[in-house]
Formats: structure tokens, C-alpha cells, sequence
């Protein structure tokens, strides 16, 4: 077999505001005598010019970036840079975001709780053309199939009904940002964002703003403990 061929390493991309992570993620992939981080970035818009000119293999990214979502940058590269496999590296809860993560169109979904070790299976097993999901995650959408799921809440259950965009403006009111806050951190109009909180109110079955950044506070509050 040609030498050449043996030495070729399967190229990864980070995307992670924080450079903290970006360092160790890089730092644990170039260890790997078949893995190496071709770039990385902190936000979305710098990470689709820089993966496009790149053309790596595997892109891992977080769900929370400057200015936007992960899951909508995972959309975009789907549509711009097909080839590319994506994996969700993220400190969010994989109970909730794994399934739209799969539905943006990542292939994995690790939390950065877990260990190093996970990181690294999740790369290769996606390589092979397969999907890394914890087995928590595998059980929950096995239990979906066959029609047995049992929902923990009702709370619960109405989050999940939230729409990618609906659920990233009820997270930013959670954390105390104002509807012209959110407007600007998401490039939107105000009342877009306005309607986007409409909408959440009705699926949440809630009547007023104030009720809908209680429960915002309340649901970023209890996710937040969870992460730790």
C-alpha cells in the first residue's frame, strides 16, 4: 500500500468561543497519529469562510457561539459545505439538544463533561460514516420509536416543542437579556423577536411576557445547575 496513502490524517475543525477549549480539543486531536486540527474559530461567520477554504473532514462545534447558535451554523454548513461531518461538542444538555442537533444535521453529539476519550471515539466513528450518541441519548430515541416514550414533565415536554430559533431567544431571556438585547445579539428585527416570543408564549400555554421570562429563568436556572 502506498506509504503516502498510510500518512494522510483525517483533518478537524473546532469551532468554540472559548480559546480555552479550542487549545485543549487541538492539543488532545494532534496527539492522535491519524488526527490534526486544520483550523478553528470563535463564531459562525469566521468558521463557514475558514472551513470552506480549509475543507476539513470533521467539524466539531458548540452550541453556543458569538452571536448565534451552533445548530444554525450546523444548517448552513449543511447546505454550503455538504462533505463536511458535524459533531456537537457542547457543555448543553444532550437529553434536549441531541435530537435537533441530529436534525440540523450533526452526526454526534458529546458533552464537554465527559471524558477525552469520548471526543476522540466520537471523531472516529463518525469517520466510519456512523453516529456517536451517549447511550442515555440511544435508549431515549429507542423508547421514541416504539412509541413508549415517557416524558419527564409537562413543563418539559412544552420546552421541547419550541422551535431551534424560539428556544435560543427563551434561553437569552432566561439569562436577563431584553427582547431589543436579543435583537441585536441575533441580528434580527425587534419585532421579530417579538413574535418569536409570542409564539413560544402560545406553545408554552402562558399569557404574559412576565410569565414567559419566569419560566425562561427558571428553565436556564435549572439547566444551568444540571451542567455542573
Amino acid at each position: 500500500m502506498n506509504p503516502d496513502f498510510l500518512a494522510r490524517k483525517s483533518r478537524v475543525f473546532i469551532v468554540d468561543d472559548h480559546p480555552l477549549v479550542r487549545d485543549g480539543l487541538s492539543t488532545l486531536i494532534n496527539q492522535e497519529s491519524d488526527l490534526e486540527v486544520c483550523g478553528t474559530a470563535e463564531d459562525a461567520s469566521s468558521a463557514l469562510a475558514a472551513i470552506g477554504a480549509s475543507r476539513p473532514h470533521i467539524a466539531l462545534v458548540d452550541i453556543s457561539l458569538k452571536n448565534t447558535s451552533g445548530l444554525e451554523l450546523i444548517k448552513d454548513l449543511k447546505i454550503q459545505q455538504p462533505s463536511v461531518a458535524l459533531i456537537v461538542v457542547s457543555m448543553h444538555d444532550e437529553m434536549l439538544y441531541a435530537e435537533r442537533a441530529l436534525r440540523a444535521g450533526a452526526r454526534g453529539y458529546v458533552m464537554k463533561r465527559e471524558t477525552t476519550r469520548n471526543v476522540l471515539a466520537a471523531i472516529r466513528r463518525v469517520l466510519e460514516g456512523g453516529v456517536y450518541l451517549s447511550d442515555n441519548v440511544v435508549a431515549r430515541m429507542a423508547t421514541l420509536v416504539a412509541g413508549q416514550r415517557q416524558r419527564e414533565t409537562a413543563s418539559a415536554e412544552r420546552v421541547d416543542l419550541l422551535s431551534d430559533r424560539e428556544l435560543e431567544i427563551f434561553r437569552l431571556l432566561g439569562r436577563g437579556q431584553s427582547t431589543s438585547e436579543i435583537a441585536s445579539v441575533l441580528h434580527l428585527n425587534c419585532k421579530t423577536v417579538q413574535a418569536y416570543c409570542a409564539r413560544a408564549k402560545e406553545k408554552l400555554g402562558l399569557t404574559t411576557a412576565i410569565e414567559l421570562r419566569r419560566a425562561a429563568t427558571r428553565w436556564e436556572d435549572q439547566h444551568a445547575a444540571a451542567t455542573v
